[in-house]
């Protein structure tokens, strides 16, 4: 089978043995694989658990061809989460398997999705209704599960409640819908015109070009009065103290986006204004049929948040446009069967 896979001189196509089916787990024909920044990292050096050569990808649709459980039937429509958590650990046990202290990622700790095929725990997959299309299906995993365990739960979204979201990408995109499903009122900030368009279409009340604005977290603040919820949803030490200063008194601030730089924020404004600031990660596995939900009921339009397709053999070239930050782009998808 054909797999993009990363080795020390980067992402190549090219034959790999077919995935073993151990017990318990599927065999899984992927329909698609969405493109996320997570995929970038590992690309520029961030360790794996899994050595190279690693197929990547983690946000994974598909029907299953062969499975080892009743669980499953061959031709079942699926959804894949990224991480699979041990459910035994501390945090597994308190309902926070986002944080299992023995996981399991796709395209890290094991092969990914950006593959012909792939071997998943069969308990794992979720069912996708025929309403949600297959392939841009796949975003759903990770791009909207991430969303909307940052709005839902750590960001503790309520109805009438003000927010920002910063970075309009594949999951801050998300997050507009999210939000506006739980009854707020959205703001999002950007520097792409095209993102800031497709934010209104999403439901968003206001928008902010950060590229116009010298103090972000100022002019966040200035537009709205100062936001119940600010999440920060691109990873730059600038946006997550911009976050910071953008709340009201008594607001939270959902940090999202990864970073490799410390941030530097404002500690008295947030022991004076007693600012809650909350680390987002992933989505548990018990919130996916709820995520799967929205996107069935219409309130989250996976479909939309996928701009471009390749084919496997075009992985690479996927990678180096999210790499790019291309203004049309909202989330990528490598169709494995062809686009």
């Amino acid at each position: 089978m054909r797999a993009a896979v990363l080795d020390s001189d980067g992402v190549k196509v090219r034959d790999v043995p077919e995935p073993a089916m151990g017990v318990g787990e599927a065999i899984v024909e992927v329909a698609a694989c969405g493109v996320c920044r997570t995929d970038l990292h590992y690309v520029h050096g961030v360790p794996t658990a899994k050595p190279k050569p690693l197929v990547l990808g983690h946000e994974v649709s598909g029907t299953v061809r062969e499975s080892s459980s009743d669980r499953l039937k061959p031709g079942a429509r699926v959804l894949l989460p990224p991480v699979l958590p041990c459910g035994r650990c501390r945090a597994c046990l308190e309902g926070r398997n986002t944080l299992c202290a023995s996981m399991e990622m796709f395209g890290n700790h094991r092969d990914g999705g950006f593959a012909e095929r792939i071997a998943a725990p069969a308990w794992a997959a979720f069912s996708l209704p025929s309403s949600i299309p297959l392939v841009e299906g796949s975003v759903v995993s990770d791009a909207v599960s991430t969303a909307y365990h940052a709005m839902a739960n750590r960001g503790r979204v309520r109805p009438g409640e003000s927010v920002a979201i910063i970075g309009c990408g594949g999951v801050g995109l998300a997050a507009v819908q999210v939000a506006v499903a739980l009854g707020a009122n959205v703001t999002a900030v950007d520097v792409a015109e095209p993102k800031l368009r497709a934010a209104e279409r999403f439901g968003a009340k206001a928008t902010i070009d950060a590229s116009k604005a010298s103090d972000l977290g100022k002019a966040i603040r200035q537009a709205t009065g100062g936001v119940d919820v600010a999440a920060e949803i691109i990873g730059k030490p600038a946006t997550i103290a911009a976050a910071v200063e953008a709340v009201r008194p008594g607001g939270r601030v959902v940090v999202v986006g990864y970073s490799e730089t410390p941030a530097t924020i404002n500690a008295s404004r947030v022991m004076f204004r007693e600012i809650e600031i909350l680390g987002s990660l992933g989505c548990g596995l018990q919130d996916f049929p709820k995520v799967i939900d929205l996107v069935a009921r219409g309130k989250v339009d996976a479909k939309a948040l996928v701009t471009h397709r390749f084919p496997l053999e075009r992985t690479a070239e996927a990678l180096t446009l999210l790499e790019s930050s291309a203004p049309d782009l909202i989330r990528a998808v490598v169709v494995p069967g062809g686009i």
